[in-house]
């Protein structure tokens, strides 16, 4: 099942709210690689207001643990699968994110896939966590754009088993890092001119 569909399917669950334990269902077969796509899409927004970047950064490195560890679907604890969000705000997201999915699907196909990891992949892994931290450690409001972009690149590419998407994740991260240093700098400078 490609993101597209799953996004679809999402959207399109009766109710008015849907719980993780159904997103979860709905995933499939390639479960960790559309979970982080879909942690990664509201980072891709503007002005996000701070919780959500935290969340979605620490849900990843959760994520990013299981892979490690070689489980072959996500795992979460019952009281996290028994929380639901509004279906009203799964369908906002899913509208919001399937014209740039589609473009993506578009463009994607299976490449490089001798750089695709396989469950227990320690270096995907490690990309997915130092993606999560960049997003948690992101400058407030925009920063986060470029680390969500190189996480949602991250999972299309885990999904359609294209390398060259992972290598564009890792170019994306490298501007999110840039920007990341650029705003630490900013703020130092500040900080010096102010008392020194």
């Amino acid at each position: 099942m490609r993101t597209s569909e799953v996004l679809t399917k999402l959207a399109a669950e009766p109710g008015e709210r849907l719980s993780v334990e159904t997103i979860f269902a709905s995933l499939g077969d390639k479960a960790f690689a559309l979970l982080i796509v879909i942690l990664g899409l509201p980072n891709c927004i503007p002005l996000m207001p701070p919780p959500i970047p935290l969340l979605c950064g620490f849900l990843l490195i959760g994520v990013a643990l299981q892979i490690g560890f070689g489980r072959k679907s996500p795992w979460a604890p019952k009281v996290v699968l028994a929380r639901s969000v509004a279906q009203k705000d799964v369908q906002s997201a899913a509208n919001r994110a399937m014209p740039y999915v589609a473009k993506m699907e578009r463009i994607s196909q299976p490449r490089l896939q001798w750089i695709t990891p396989g469950p227990g992949a320690i270096l995907a892994a490690l990309l997915l966590a130092t993606l999560a931290l960049g997003i948690i450690t992101a400058a407030p409001f925009i920063g986060q754009v470029p680390w969500g972009l190189a996480v949602c690149l991250m999972g299309l590419g885990l999904v359609e088993r294209d390398g060259v998407l992972l290598i564009a994740s890792v170019l994306a991260a490298l501007i999110g890092a840039s920007l990341s240093a650029g705003f630490v700098y900013a703020v130092l400078v500040a900080i010096k001119s102010w008392f020194f």
